[in-house]
């Protein structure tokens, strides 16, 4: 068998599992949830517990210390802001008749004078709609922790996924070396260089955008809440956690902040001053995110357009649930990586310089 044709059925054979793993992924995704989220936290913790290894502390240790970090960090978070969103929550659903009123009062006049647009809002259907729900809203929580006790196999579920995600996590911070080094053994010996630095470098544009963007999101989370509380917002802590969380999803992180905080300044019914402040906060943040964190944080070597960022986030949560939105970045980097060195094979190839040996006469 000549080289040529070789290849080629080794390229047909490599393409031939890699859409029976898609193929595979997509009807396993339904269970594959705490083990994508076992994934990404342990690649996240990663070079912690590497870290800690280098520095002679046994590596069962050190993944036993990451793993009960996050997760007494991940508890803090929960029982500092559940309650806090909660409360906050219910008192903007009992204020939300008197954002109507004012936007009947002072925006529905100022649309109808300038664009001819007529919107008024029935605040009173809006306000007899909250009387009626208020009960069930403020027993939102026992509700759907009694729903969760009735359905047993839900439940069941729940506290199975909760139990494995940990588990996971150990067993993939403890053996990764060893997974790489499988790895290695199994590829190709010729192709064991190429696929090595592919690998290296969707590493790198994985890693550098993961824990960057993870950093930047917690520096804008800090950042929001501090700046909304010194301007005034009552509900400053809420919108600048979701402000900060969300950022990594371009645009919508800082959009629905933005409409969250407006409305929450609004519904303080004091006039400019707290407008004024929202606008100045997220002004600066959107400088600051844009000119500071990011190029430092993230880099400009990525080349994961936000655009692209977005479009992987649906199109992958649309095919895979949320299992896709957990693996829509770490594909997304693959992707981008294996478009590189298409790019670059085309650009080396004889059809694209023209060779004569092409049979592709000049122009």
């Amino acid at each position: 068998m000549n080289p040529s044709r070789a290849d080629r059925l080794q390229t047909a054979a490599w393409a031939g599992v890699a859409l029976a793993l898609i193929g595979l992924f997509y009807a396993l995704a339904p269970i594959l949830a705490p083990f994508a989220i076992a994934a990404v936290f342990a690649y996240i913790f990663d070079p912690a517990v590497n870290w800690m290894a280098a520095r002679r502390i046994p590596r069962a240790a050190a993944v036993l210390l990451v793993i009960l970090g996050a997760g007494l960090a991940l508890l803090l978070l929960l029982v500092i802001l559940g309650p806090l969103i909660y409360r906050e929550a219910i008192a903007l659903l009992r204020r939300l008749p008197d954002l109507i009123e004012l936007i009947n009062q002072r925006v529905a006049p100022l649309l109808m004078s300038r664009f001819g647009v007529d919107v008024q809002i029935d605040a009173a259907s809006a306000r007899n709609w909250v009387s009626e729900n208020w009960a069930s809203a403020q027993d939102f929580i026992p509700i759907v922790l009694g729903q969760l006790r009735a359905s047993g196999s839900a439940l069941l579920g729940l506290v199975a996924s909760l139990f494995l995600i940990p588990v996971v996590m150990f067993y993939l911070l403890q053996d990764w070396p060893r997974v790489l080094a499988g790895l290695q053994d199994i590829i190709p010996r010729p192709a064991l260089e190429p696929t090595m630095r592919i690998l290296a470098e969707i590493d790198s544009v994985l890693s550098e955008f993961l824990r960057g963007q993870l950093s930047v999101m917690l520096l804008l989370a800090i950042y929001y809440s501090a700046g909304l509380w010194l301007a005034g917002l009552d509900f400053a802590l809420p919108v600048g956690v979701v402000t900060g969380l969300f950022v990594f999803i371009p645009y919508v992180g800082f959009g629905g902040g933005l409409l969250l905080a407006i409305i929450s300044a609004l519904l303080q019914a004091q006039g400019w001053p707290p407008l004024i402040g929202v606008a100045i906060v997220f002004g600066l943040g959107q400088l600051i995110e844009s000119f500071a964190l990011t190029p430092y944080l993230v880099g400009e070597r990525i080349g994961l357009h936000p655009l692209a960022v977005i479009f992987a986030l649906m199109a992958f949560g649309q095919l895979f649930g949320f299992v896709g939105i957990l693996v829509a970045l770490p594909a997304s980097a693959a992707i981008l990586v294996g478009l590189r060195e298409v790019r670059k094979a085309w650009l080396a190839s004889r059809l694209y310089l023209g060779d004569a040996t092409t049979d592709i006469p000049l122009q």
